[in-house]
C-alpha cells in the first residue's frame, strides 16, 4: 500500500515540476505567424517569427517565398519595407527587405530580421519608392492578422 502511495505522490510531483517548467519556458518561445493571402502579389507566401528575449526585446524574423521584384508591381516600386503596429497603437518602420533569386530555382526568396524594444501586434510589408519613408505607403503587399 505504501509503495502505491509513494509512486502516486512521485507522479504528481513530477507532473507539477514539468508543468512549472513549461510555464517558465513558454514566454521565451517564439510565435510563428503566417502572412495572409495577398491581392497585390497573389503567389507570395511567408511567415513571421517573433521571439522575446530575457531583456524583453522582440526579435522578428521573416521568411518569404514567391515575392515578385518590386519593379514588376503595377505601378512599379523600388523596394519593399517592413512595418509593425505596436501594442501601443503606433506604426514603426523596421527596414528594407533585400530579395534574392537563386540560380537553381525560379522561386523568389527573401528574408528579413530585426530586433525592437516594442511589442508587435501586426507586421506588414509595403512597396515603396524611397527607403526614408516615415509612414507606410500603398500598396500593402503582405500583412498578418493581429496577434
Amino acid at each position: 500500500m505504501n509503495l502505491v502511495k509513494k509512486n502516486s505522490t512521485h507522479k504528481i510531483s513530477m507532473t507539477f515540476i514539468l508543468a512549472l517548467t513549461l510555464l517558465l519556458i513558454a514566454p521565451s518561445c517564439s510565435r510563428k505567424i503566417e502572412f495572409e493571402n495577398s491581392n497585390v502579389v497573389p503567389a507570395a507566401r511567408g511567415t513571421v517569427k517573433v521571439k522575446t528575449d530575457d531583456n524583453k526585446n522582440n526579435a522578428i524574423k521573416i521568411e518569404l517565398l514567391n515575392l515578385a521584384e518590386p519593379e514588376r508591381l503595377d505601378p512599379p516600386r523600388q523596394m519593399y519595407m517592413v512595418w509593425m503596429t505596436t501594442d501601443q497603437g503606433s506604426t514603426k518602420n523596421l527596414g528594407q527587405i533585400k530579395t534574392s533569386t537563386h540560380t537553381f530555382s525560379k522561386t523568389l526568396k527573401a528574408s528579413f530580421e530585426a530586433v525592437t524594444t516594442f511589442k508587435p501586434t501586426k507586421i506588414f510589408i509595403t512597396a515603396e519608392d524611397n527607403a526614408n519613408v516615415e509612414t507606410p505607403g500603398w500598396p500593402v503587399v503582405l500583412t498578418t492578422s493581429k496577434f
